[in-house]
């Protein structure tokens, strides 16, 4: 099986002909554009959902669309709003708690070949 690394989103990610996951407990995913060396997501919270702590060896920089999150990264936390963003280093263990119902648009570089092996 070739590896996802090389693989990319049409020139023209149209949103609302794009698919969502959902992923449980309040949180629901769809995959924009992306190529070998960036990726971007647009992650939806219901209030009170939890994006688990973890760390993976992409850089990720997160636009707070909508919403206020309670985010951790490396043993600090700080409350964001819509217009707000945070960038995580490569291995940081990181997380969020959705304090008020919102939108996160993620950015990972390179893409995040495990959220396109997931839905394969």
């Amino acid at each position: 099986m070739a590896s996802v690394m090389n693989a990319a989103s049409p020139p023209f990610v149209v949103a609302k002909d794009t698919p969502k996951e959902d992923l449980g407990d309040g949180i629901t995913r769809q995959i924009l554009g992306y190529g070998p060396e960036i990726m971007i997501v647009r992650v939806w919270f219901e209030e009170g959902a939890v994006g688990q702590v973890h760390a993976h060896p992409h850089s990720q920089s997160s636009y707070v669309e909508s919403g206020k999150f309670e985010v951790f990264i490396d043993g600090e936390k700080r409350v964001l709003e819509a217009g707000d963003c945070f960038y995580i280093a490569p291995h940081l263990d990181h997380g969020a708690v959705c304090l008020e119902a919102g939108v996160l648009i993620d950015t990972f570089s390179p893409l995040r070949e495990d959220f396109l092996s997931e839905g394969a």
